[in-house]
């Protein structure tokens, strides 16, 4: 690693001051990202803000319409806690297969959603659940907040303080994991509510994004056998050594009949 300037906060405020005077200054959530990619000599951050000292970034609560997650909570304890279980279970079962124990018990809802790797789990539920990404400046619509690869529509000094979820009717998360690192290779997140299907799709493409061909058809005739029909886009598919992109687009329908089959 390089020589760099190490700073534990114990409120959003002093991380804002700290980063706005910093010259290349990064925030540090779980650093299940960051710490690697430091150490493999891929970022060179002048200060590293600590979050972990911030106290409300660490709540969970829950009224009757939503579950709202503060993003230092670790997916351990996401996975662990009754009032997301009870609120939204697809969302419980989703944080304990991410990664290994050492990464559930480190790794952040936050910091997963600010980073937005690709193949991350959360991405996909933020978006089919419909979610608001709260911050120390503004609320963000989970479909407005993934930009691109490992990009947001976060400030250099924003800080994801929250996020809200919604609660619904049934939900269910299906991935196609890499064994070894447990990310998907292709994962569905799949929302039931009064207003119709939502879907989140990850893994598959550059960006975790909303399948609307799958929604459409899901909302006309909610079964399987429905998914079938449906021709997915294989050019924007990834491609790699672990799936083709026409594997890829075979595997989104795969995971969604699985959904919805668990949500019937």
């Amino acid at each position: 690693m390089y020589n760099f300037s190490y700073e534990k906060v114990s409120s959003v405020d002093k991380a804002v001051e700290i980063i706005r005077s910093a010259e290349d200054g990064k925030f540090l959530a779980g650093g299940q990202t960051m710490l690697p990619t430091m150490k493999h000599r891929l970022a060179d951050p002048s200060n590293l803000i600590d979050l972990g000292g911030i106290k409300e970034l660490k709540e969970i609560s829950s009224d009757e319409n939503s579950v709202t997650i503060g993003a230092m909570v670790t997916h351990a304890a996401v996975a662990a806690s009754i009032e997301i279980n009870e609120a939204i279970p697809a969302l419980s079962k989703l944080a304990g297969n991410i990664g290994d124990p050492a990464v559930r018990n480190r790794g952040t809802i936050g910091g997963s959603i600010a980073n937005n790797d690709p193949a991350a789990d959360y991405p996909a539920a933020v978006i089919a659940l419909g979610a608001t990404v709260i911050t120390n400046k503004r609320e963000f619509v989970g479909d407005d907040f993934f930009t691109g690869m490992f990009e947001t529509a976060l400030d250099d000094d924003e800080i994801i303080v929250s996020v809200k979820f919604p609660k619904t009717e049934v939900a269910a998360y299906m991935k196609f994991e890499n064994p070894a690192s447990r990310y998907a290779i292709a994962g569905v997140f799949l929302a039931k509510t009064a207003d119709g299907v939502r879907i989140g799709v990850t893994g598959a493409t550059a960006c975790a994004h909303r399948g609307m061909r799958l929604e459409d058809a899901l909302n006309q005739d909610f079964s399987p056998n429905s998914v079938d029909k449906i021709d997915l886009p294989v050019e924007k598919m990834n491609s790699d050594i672990h799936a083709s992109a026409e594997y890829r687009a075979h595997l989104v329908k795969v995971m969604t009949k699985r959904a919805v089959q668990a949500c019937t």
